[in-house]
């Protein structure tokens, strides 16, 4: 996509500056205390950001139109730059950020002057991370993916903390990039997963909160945003994916930064930021379905010099889907600022609003087989719930942070986070046996009410250290975590209803969801209480020019209070509790040239079964425990823009909490000791050639028990996932066309009521950009209408069939 190029003086400037800062100082007033603003001081020219289009070629000639671009003056010897040549640097960067881009490559760093140009000059330490440079906070160059039409990102430090390349990184990375998500709709994290390569989404409904994300066998259980800890009790499997710039996805365990967590993965949402320049986007969308939406995007500095900057993103969507009588709508409002109260010091002041609102949710899938095991073939647009069942939701958080720059590298942030779920749910399951004649089952309702809320406290410390005469990078950190949810219960499951006429189904083929609706009077109450505080500390050392070692660890102190207080019957509490828990990490890279690197890792698992799961004797189940072990390859291609990976992994697990079958329409498990899970993944994400941008990748996983038998046959052990984009040349270069294809091997077991055969889902796009401020996009999912289940078991639900979206978007 190009960019357009505002002239600094000019009036499309002018007008675009005036249009965001109306809209964010409205906010900055209603939201952020005017003495902050007083405080606020100048920020140096160099922190705005520009746009360049430099291409590629020798770095003298690519040096000076940067120098001109930014009124800069570049200071160096023009021997320094013979025969050095550059990728060239295309996008929106700060000055800092865009010469560390271009130099990317080279022995050459830009430093700064106190005339307030820079000098170019060969680095002293080409392995030294320059971590006044690289922070941790996400601003590192290449590591915001908007607008740079990229697949990749130069890096990431969600694995270990420390800011690092991909190929740095000693565990396997994906990073769903701003460009990705655009290209191919991914507006929920579900679908977002469902486009991550080694991720295996199960929706055993639809619009009810039963998506479940699966890596490397397990249930993926942890969350963060912005590298903070979020419970999967907050629902975030229907975050908007609107406010983020991208999607940080490590596989295998990562307990030294989150602490918590079976060794499936861990998945990192990046927060949108504020932009130095003024920049505003609006954008709408029809599909089939009657599926609408509309949002703008606004940012930019609200003060003259720029010291203070804002963003604000609203999005709304509304729709039905291919199930009878569902509808969702949902509307978001995110909005950040940004203020630098010295150069040394970065407070930022944010919130986000999400509301979700589904009628007639799908939950629990329809029966696949009959008692004689003849395949049910449902119509796809079955739904099995009544149009008085819903599942509405508010989710609301505020942050707020302050990072600190201390001298001679060192920096520090401290940031709170306060996050609201409120949730009012009414479910119904098909309850009974489905018979050839529509007959046999009726609606097993339940409700669920309260607001969870969690607080968030993280800190840490981050600068480089000296020793045996080279530089290595240390951060050290607490972070502390209050969960709270005190709710009221209305009964359990209605059995009542459903073994009564009212809950009766009389014929499924045939149903329209006008049962009727049962009371659900309050019998009780109950509440969790759940603290966690844990320390870390981690070291990237750089042994020699080509080995660097990761060490660090993890100290958790866990606790959890729970009591059920129904009306007329004694109270009933619980007390879990795990003090000192240890968890270490290792990480090893070693670069075999510039291109390739060799790396392992291992880190120990630490997960406590959530409140509900319970032994048949009514006691929780020992925390999960193991280790996580990964040995692989990496490449980093083109300066960075195009990263491969192979790896090899083996995950051994204690305590795996197993459902019981024999307790039906209870939370009955059981502790499964022994079990393993190993596979491959491979993985290829950026440019390959100039406007082809390619993201796909390879999963093989298999998870068995003591008697190596395998569990959770409902995952399958092969996976590909594919996509990928061209921008056409010559006459037809407003033009990008696009596609991909994800396939799974077969799920379930012959010894087992149900199996899925292997299927592919191939997905197109095509992009024209009409000028250049306006662009139009239709994306055609499931292009041959392949009909299979998202979730395959006794009860399975339909994957999505072929579908429409057509969208705009204006930027200003």
């Amino acid at each position: 996509m190009q960019h357009a190029h505002p002239t600094r003086h000019g009036r499309p400037h002018l007008i675009k500056q005036q249009l965001a800062a109306a809209v964010l100082q409205g906010l900055a007033c209603m939201s952020l205390a005017s003495p902050l603003l007083l405080a606020a001081s100048a920020v140096q020219a160099t922190q705005q950001q520009l746009d360049f289009a430099i291409p590629a070629g020798a770095l003298g000639n690519a040096l000076a139109q940067f120098g001109e671009t930014a009124h800069l003056l570049l200071s160096y010897p023009a021997e320094l730059t013979e025969g050095r040549t550059t990728q060239g640097l295309n996008g929106r960067f700060e000055v800092d950020n865009g010469l560390a881009t271009l130099l990317a490559g080279t022995d050459l760093e830009a430093l700064r002057s106190t005339n307030g140009g820079y000098q170019i000059a060969r680095r002293q330490h080409t392995d030294a991370l320059q971590l006044d440079v690289l922070s941790i906070s996400g601003k590192a160059p290449g590591s915001t993916t908007e607008g740079s039409g990229s697949y990749t990102t130069l890096s990431s430090s969600s694995s270990t903390r420390l800011n690092l390349t991909p190929k740095e990184t000693p565990q396997s990375l994906t990073v769903m990039t701003r460009q990705r998500l655009d290209d191919q709709r991914l507006t929920t994290l579900s679908d977002t997963m469902d486009a991550t390569p080694g991720i295996i989404v199960l929706r055993d409904g639809l619009g009810a909160e039963s998506d479940s994300f699966w890596s490397r066998g397990f249930e993926i259980q942890n969350f963060e945003i912005d590298g903070v800890p979020t419970v999967t009790r907050m629902d975030n499997y229907a975050q908007s994916m609107a406010q983020y710039d991208r999607v940080e996805v490590v596989r295998g365990a990562t307990g030294l930064i989150s602490g918590m967590g079976n060794p499936s993965a861990t998945i990192n949402l990046i927060r949108k930021r504020p932009t130095a320049e003024a920049q505003a986007s609006v954008t709408g969308e029809a599909g089939n379905w009657d599926r609408y939406g509309s949002g703008f995007d606004v940012s930019g500095p609200l003060t003259e010099s720029g010291n203070v900057r804002g963003r604000v993103v609203a999005d709304y969507k509304t729709g039905g889907a291919w199930v009878d009588r569902f509808k969702q709508d949902s509307q978001l409002l995110y909005g950040i600022s940004e203020f630098d109260l010295t150069e040394e010091t970065l407070l930022t002041l944010g919130f986000s609003y999400l509301r979700t609102d589904v009628d007639s949710p799908l939950r629990s899938g329809l029966p696949t087989r009959f008692p004689n095991g003849q395949r049910t073939d449902l119509s796809r647009s079955t739904n099995a719930s009544p149009d008085w069942s819903h599942n509405d939701h508010e989710q609301t958080s505020y942050f707020t942070s302050i990072e600190q720059q201390l001298g001679n590298g060192w920096s520090g942030k401290v940031e709170f986070t306060h996050t609201e779920n409120k949730f009012d749910e009414v479910f119904t399951y098909l309850n009974g046996t489905l018979q050839t004649d529509g007959s046999g089952t009726s609606l097993l309702p339940v409700k669920f009410a309260g607001t969870p809320r969690q607080d968030n406290l993280d800190l840490y410390l981050t600068g480089p250290l000296s020793l045996l005469g080279r530089e290595h990078e240390i951060i050290g950190g607490l972070t502390l975590s209050k969960y709270n949810e005190n709710v009221p219960s209305y009964g359990g499951w209605r059995y009542d209803y459903s073994g009564s006429p009212a809950g009766a189904i009389d014929n499924l083929f045939d149903y329209h969801g006008n049962n009727p609706k049962p009371d659900f009077p309050v019998t009780g109450k109950s509440s969790i209480d759940e603290t966690q505080y844990a320390a870390y500390l981690t070291g990237r050392f750089h042994v020699s020019d080509d080995l660097s070692l990761i060490l660090g660890g993890r100290l958790v102190d866990w606790k959890r209070d729970t009591e059920d207080r129904p009306y007329g019957a004694d109270a009933s509490e619980t007390q879990s509790r795990e003090t000192g828990v240890f968890i270490p990490y290792t990480g090893v890279v070693y670069d075999l040239n510039e291109v390739w690197s060799l790396y392992a890792s291992y880190t120990k698992i630490f997960n406590p079964q959530a409140s509900w799961v319970r032994d048949e004797n009514n006691k929780p189940l020992d925390p999960m425990e193991g280790t996580g072990y990964e040995v692989g390859i990496k490449g980093s291609h083109y300066d960075g823009q195009l990263n491969s990976s192979l790896a090899l992994f083996k995950l051994e697990q204690d305590n795996l909490a197993v459902w019981q079958a024999e307790y039906p329409g209870s939370n009955v498990y059981k502790s499964e000791q022994d079990t393993t899970s190993q596979g491959m993944e491979m993985q290829l994400d950026g440019q390959v050639l100039d406007g082809w941008q390619v993201g796909a990748g390879y999963a093989y996983t298999v998870t068995t028990d003591a008697d190596d038998q395998r569990i959770n046959t409902t995952l399958p052990r092969h996976s590909l996932k594919t996509f990928s984009t061209y921008r056409l040349g010559g006459d037809l270069d407003k033009l990008t066309v696009g596609g991909g294809v994800n396939w799974q091997s077969k799920v379930g077991s012959d010894l087992h009521t149900f199996t899925q055969g292997s299927y592919a889902i191939t997905n197109l796009l095509a992009r024209y950009d009409i000028s250049k401020n306006l662009s139009a996009s239709v994306n055609l999912n499931n292009l041959f209408d392949r009909e299979y289940y998202s979730y395959a078991g006794y009860y399975g639900n339909y994957g999505a069939p072929r579908n429409l979206m057509t969208s705009f978007k204006y930027n200003f």
